[in-house]
């Protein structure tokens, strides 16, 4: 278990380009945490150390967004599927055993149908250290 603490976005994004050296294509990373905790500046970070930083935005209503960096990455937000049945997410399967990296935002959501090797990275705020504070624990 690594923990890291950041005091802004522009550290948060920092630690998504260390964790993203580790990286490899199929792999599977649960991004877990409220809302406004990070998660996306983390996926920023990542998607930078691959060439693909710039763009990046939550795929809140799409599900999914593609970025064709060195390595394929597709960040998912699937806030808004709850308990889905394995049948409803059928069409994952091609992204979640795929040669790309899968970044998934609320994946608690769907943690049925992840991979057992799925690495897990919570984000938590912590008001008493300051507004920005967050504490990012790779599991």
């Amino acid at each position: 278990m690594r923990k890291f603490e950041t005091t802004s976005p522009e550290e948060t994004f920092a630690v998504g380009q260390i964790i993203a050296k580790d990286l490899y294509p199929g792999a599977v990373v649960a991004l877990v945490g409220d809302l406004g905790c990070g998660k996306t500046a983390f996926v920023k970070g990542v998607t930078a150390y691959f060439g693909e930083g710039e763009q990046v935005v939550s795929p809140t209503f799409t599900l999914v967004n593609e970025y064709d960096g060195e390595v394929p990455i597709y960040h998912f937000d699937v806030y808004r599927l709850e308990n889905p049945s394995l049948e409803e997410c059928d069409w994952m399967d091609d992204y979640l055993f795929g040669d790309g990296i899968c970044l998934i935002e609320w994946a608690d959501n769907i943690r049925e149908i992840l991979p057992e090797n799925t690495l897990r990275i919570e984000f938590a705020k912590d008001p008493q250290k300051g507004e920005n504070y967050r504490e990012i624990t790779i599991c």
